[in-house]
C-alpha cells in the first residue's frame, strides 16, 4: 500500500501523464496543460483552466536536399522532471525571480531512413509554455540547411489580437501592434514578435521567443489549415536569400530558440511574467557588478539643432550631473562620418578633444557613452576599440542599424556583446530586433530599440496615446525597450507638430509615467536640458530609477489604460497613463508596508486640457490600503514617488 501511494504521489508531483504516444505536463499551479501526440506526425496543445489556448498544432521541419523532418516518428524515451530555483538578476524588475516549471523530454526518432534524431523539450510554468526542439550529434560531417520550421500555432477561434506587421524580413522592426482579428492575417504580412492575443475574458496569451543562438529570428504568417484560425512560424532568411530560401545552417547537435506562449488571466499578468528570462542560461559573466544600470542625457539632434561639438556635450553632461544621472550619451560622428570605407571607430573627430571631455565628465561624476553605426564595428579591430574604451572610462555602447535578425546578424550580436563584456562595456542596439532574455546570461546587454518609439514625433504622428498604452502589453512582453521617453515639450493632439525643437504627444504626466512603466535598464531621457531645468516634473527625473526590486501592474487594459507600481528600496514609483480619452482610476495602495508615507505626485488637471505641459505637483501622506483616485485628461497620466516617514 505505501509503495502504491508514494507511486501516486510522484504521479502527482511531475503532473505527467503518459497513454501510449500521448504525454501531458501541467504547470506547478495546475492551471495551465501542455499535451504532447506523437504519431504519423507531431502534434502539441495548450489549456489554460479548461480554455483552449492553441488547439492541437504541427512542429515539423523542411530542409534544402533532405527529406522533411517531423512524420512517422517514434518515442525512444521520455523523461519527466521538476525545477525551482530562486535567482538573482542583475538588470532587475524583481529582486528575486523564481524559476519553477514541469518539463517533458521526449527522444524521437524517425522510424525510416535516414532514421534522423530529435529531441523535444516541454517546460510548463505558472506563466506559461515553452518548448524547443534539439538535434542531437548526429552524421557529424553532413550539414543541415533548414528552409522552413513549420511549428504552428492554431487557434479555437477568431480572436482578437495585437499584431505589428513589418511586411519584410530586412527591418528596424519599428511599427505599430494593431488591433486585428487572427482571421485577418493574410499571406503577405510577417507578423513580428510579440503577438498578444485575448483567447478569452480571463485568458490572455503572447507568442514569442527566447535564446536565440547561431539561428535565424521567428516571425508569424498566416497559415490556413481547413479554414481554421491558425499561423505558423516564419524564420528570417539567410542574407542574399529569398523568402523561401535558406534559413539556418548548422551541424549537430544544434537546437532551435525556445517558442514562448506567455499566459495570463488578464493583460497584466503577461506584463509582470519573467518566462522569457527564466529559459535563458543563468550569467556566464564572472563578476557583473560593473554591470551599473542608469538614466542617460543623450546629444541627440532629435531635441534640438544639436552639433557635434565640445561645448554642446558639456552642456549634457552637465544635465547629467545636474539630474545625478550617471551616464551621458555621445550619439553619432563623434568618429566623423560613419558607414565610410575609412570610419575608424578608434580615431575621434578633429574638433573633439576625447580627453578633455572624458575628464570634464569624471569631475561631474559622470560616465559617457559612444554610438556606432554596425557596419563600423568590425572594420577594424572591434577588440582594440573595446581595449581603447576600457582605458577611456567608457561605460559603454550603443549600435544602431542593424535591421536583420538573421543567422549571420543573430551570432554577430552575440559577438558583440560577449567581445564587449570582456572590456566591461554595456550594450545598446538600436535598428535592433526583439529582446530574447540574453540579457540573463550577458546582463551588460542593457537595452535595444526595437520599438516605434519617441524620436518618430519628430516627422510622424504614429506615437500616439493609443501606441503607448499597447506597448507594456505587446513589445514589452519580450524584454527592455529603449524608447527613449522625457519629451517635455508636451502637446495635446490638436496642437501637436512635427519638426525642430521636437514636441511629444501627451500631457507632462504621461511623460513622467513612461518611466515608471517602460522597461529599459539604461534610460535614454530625449530632451534638450534647457527644456528641463526648473520645470514642472524636474524633481521626479532626479528621484526615478531605471531597475526596481519588486514589479505589479495593478490595472490595465490593451491600447486603453495600465498603471504600474515599482518599488526600489523601500521606495514606491507609481505610474499610469491613458489612451485618448480622459479617464478616472482608483488605486488601491495594498502594496505598501505598514505606517505612513509621503507620497509625491503629479497629476493632470482642467488646465491640462488645454496646455499638456501643466501638471500638478502635490504633496500627501498616504499609508497601506489607502485609495487614490487619478484623473486623467486625454493622453494623460500620473506619475507618483511613496517615500516611508521615519
Amino acid at each position: 500500500m505505501k509503495r502504491i501511494l508514494s507511486f501516486v504521489i510522484l504521479l502527482l508531483f511531475f503532473s505527467t501523464i503518459v497513454i501510449g504516444k500521448d504525454f501531458q505536463v501541467t504547470s506547478p499551479d495546475g492551471k495551465i496543460k501542455a499535451s504532447v501526440s506523437i504519431d504519423k506526425e507531431i502534434w502539441y496543445s495548450v489549456q489554460f483552466e479548461n480554455i483552449s489556448v492553441i488547439e492541437p498544432s504541427l512542429i515539423s521541419f523542411t530542409f534544402k536536399q533532405a527529406p522533411p523532418l517531423g512524420k512517422n516518428m517514434e518515442v525512444l524515451s521520455d523523461k519527466k522532471s521538476s525545477f525551482d530555483e530562486i535567482w538573482k538578476p542583475v538588470l532587475k524588475r524583481f529582486e528575486n525571480i523564481r524559476n519553477n516549471y514541469n518539463s517533458l523530454w521526449l527522444e524521437l526518432k524517425e522510424e525510416k531512413f535516414p532514421q534522423r534524431l530529435i529531441n523535444l523539450e516541454f517546460r510548463v510554468f505558472n506563466d506559461g509554455v515553452a518548448f524547443r526542439t534539439e538535434f542531437p550529434e548526429q552524421f557529424k560531417s553532413h550539414e543541415y540547411v533548414i528552409t522552413d520550421e513549420l511549428t504552428n500555432f492554431n487557434f479555437e477561434k477568431n480572436h482578437t489580437c495585437w499584431a505589428v506587421n513589418y511586411g519584410s524580413y530586412t527591418t528596424s522592426q519599428e511599427v505599430e501592434f494593431f488591433k486585428r482579428k487572427i482571421g485577418e492575417i493574410t499571406p503577405e504580412m510577417v507578423i513580428g514578435l510579440p503577438m498578444t492575443v485575448k483567447v478569452d475574458e480571463k485568458c490572455y496569451a503572447a507568442i514569442t521567443e527566447a535564446d536565440i543562438e547561431n539561428y535565424a529570428g521567428m516571425y508569424l504568417k498566416s497559415s490556413k489549415i481547413s479554414n481554421s484560425f491558425s499561423l505558423t512560424t516564419a524564420l528570417s532568411p539567410r542574407k542574399g536569400q529569398p523568402e523561401n530560401g535558406d534559413k539556418v545552417v548548422f551541424k549537430t547537435p544544434h537546437k532551435t530558440p525556445w517558442r514562448v506562449i506567455m499566459i495570463g488571466d488578464a493583460p497584466g499578468k503577461l506584463v509582470e511574467s519573467e518566462i522569457v528570462q527564466n529559459v535563458n542560461d543563468p550569467c556566464e559573466i564572472v563578476e557583473p557588478s560593473w554591470v551599473k544600470p542608469g538614466v542617460s542625457a543623450w546629444d541627440h539632434w532629435w531635441s534640438g539643432e544639436v552639433k557635434m561639438e565640445q561645448s554642446v556635450i558639456y552642456e549634457y553632461i552637465d544635465l547629467a550631473s545636474s539630474m545625478g544621472w550617471p551616464y551621458m550619451l555621445i550619439d553619432w560622428q563623434w568618429y566623423g562620418q560613419f558607414n565610410q570605407p575609412d570610419a575608424d571607430i578608434k580615431k575621434v573627430a578633429p574638433q573633439l578633444n576625447m580627453p578633455e571631455i572624458l575628464a570634464y565628465a569624471k569631475s561631474k561624476n559622470v560616465k559617457c557613452w559612444l554610438w556606432m553605426y554596425n557596419t563600423d564595428v568590425f572594420r577594424f579591430d572591434f577588440n582594440e576599440a573595446c581595449a581603447l574604451y576600457e582605458k577611456w572610462g567608457i561605460a559603454g555602447i550603443k549600435i544602431d542599424f542593424m535591421d536583420s535578425d538573421d543567422q549571420e546578424m543573430v551570432n554577430w550580436y552575440q559577438k558583440v556583446v560577449k567581445t564587449a563584456a570582456k572590456y566591461h562595456l554595456m550594450v545598446d542596439f538600436h535598428g535592433a530586433f526583439k529582446p530574447d532574455g540574453w540579457r540573463r546570461t550577458y546582463p551588460n546587454l542593457v537595452t535595444r530599440e526595437g520599438v516605434l518609439g519617441n524620436e518618430y514625433n519628430k516627422w510622424s504622428l504614429r506615437i500616439t496615446p493609443e501606441h503607448m498604452c499597447t506597448l507594456p502589453f505587446t513589445r514589452m512582453l519580450a524584454g527592455p525597450m529603449d524608447y527613449t521617453p522625457g519629451g517635455f515639450l508636451n502637446r495635446n493632439p490638436d496642437k501637436f507638430q512635427n519638426g525642430t525643437p521636437a514636441q511629444v504627444q501627451g500631457t507632462r504626466s504621461n511623460t513622467l509615467s513612461q518611466f515608471v512603466i517602460y522597461d529599459s535598464p539604461y534610460m535614454v531621457a530625449c530632451d534638450h536640458p534647457k527644456n528641463y531645468y526648473g520645470r514642472v516634473g524636474e524633481d521626479f527625473l532626479k528621484k526615478v530609477k531605471s531597475v526596481w526590486d519588486d514589479t505589479k501592474v495593478l490595472n490595465g487594459a490593451i491600447s486603453e489604460f495600465i498603471t504600474m507600481a515599482r518599488r526600489s528600496g523601500n521606495t514606491w514609483f507609481v505610474g499610469s497613463m491613458t489612451n485618448s480619452f480622459a479617464r478616472e482610476l482608483e488605486i488601491k495602495l495594498d502594496f505598501l508596508d505598514e505606517g505612513n508615507y509621503k507620497m509625491t505626485s503629479f497629476s493632470d488637471t482642467e488646465k491640462t486640457k488645454e496646455n499638456a505641459e501643466i501638471a500638478e505637483q502635490n504633496e500627501t501622506l498616504v499609508k497601506k490600503g489607502d485609495t487614490i483616485k487619478i484623473k486623467m485628461a486625454p493622453g494623460g497620466g500620473f506619475a507618483a514617488w511613496m517615500e516611508p516617514l521615519k
